[in-house]
């Protein structure tokens, strides 16, 4: 577990996700650009589905931190949602399990502590990201015993909509007061925010979008262009 910890340490994570609607959709392909992420200097990657994680550990030898997205009728909680979830991402390789850590309600009434501690019994070898949208979540699941803390869900939560994002402000609070490694992933798209990230604090951090997400950084040249 420490080994995976120093890996990650001070570096970028890459995820590597594309929705059954997005023209990327391929475990093949979610598998190419994990290569290619290792290649350039990436340190883990973030991804979604048991297929997707099941190639992308075949290809590349970097630790991966898992998720699956999955929709439960009546509940917002869609990223790792239930124990179902965490078992196809350990099934598939990830040395990392993140899961929606917020205050929300969860499929079946689960809390997140009755789910962390089954998880805790089950996988005792594996590590748990929180996927936060404040501090006070943050302090939650650090009182939980996750591993990482994560700014995943800042901005996508209904008491937390229209905040800008990436948060240093929360990036350097959490990273004061709390005792757990920040990653700090949601809206960076320019290296000199990367470097912010990490400057606020952050023990490592996630990019998406504007690597993995052809469509968005066209629509970001595409704007630029109609300006």
């Amino acid at each position: 577990m420490e080994k995976i910890k120093e890996k990650i340490k001070g570096g970028l994570i890459v995820s590597c996700q594309a929705l059954e609607n997005e023209p990327m959709h391929s475990s093949f392909i979610m598998g190419r650009f994990a290569k290619a992420a290792e290649e350039g200097g990436a340190v883990g990657i973030r991804a979604n589905t048991e297929e997707d994680i099941a190639e992308i550990k075949r290809v590349v030898s970097l630790p991966v931190i898992g998720i699956v997205k999955r929709e439960y009728e009546g509940f917002e909680v869609y990223i790792t949602p239930t124990m179902k979830e965490v078992d196809e991402v350990v099934r598939a390789g990830a040395e990392i399990c993140a899961l929606d850590a917020t205050r929300r309600t969860r499929p079946g009434g689960v809390t997140l502590a009755e789910l962390v501690r089954e998880i805790r019994k089950k996988y005792p070898a594996l590590l748990l990201m929180a996927d936060t949208s404040g501090f006070e979540e943050m302090k939650d699941a650090e009182a939980l015993g996750f591993d990482f803390l994560g700014t995943t869900m800042r901005g996508y939560t209904e008491d937390t909509r229209g905040v800008s994002i990436p948060d240093f402000d929360l990036i350097r609070r959490a990273a004061k007061e709390l005792h757990t490694p920040i990653i700090a992933e949601g809206g960076i798209l320019e290296p000199s925010q990367l470097s912010h990230a990490l400057a606020a604090g952050a023990y490592a951090a996630v990019i998406g979008g504007a690597i993995t997400r052809p469509q968005n950084i066209t629509k970001r040249f595409v704007a630029a262009i109609q300006k």
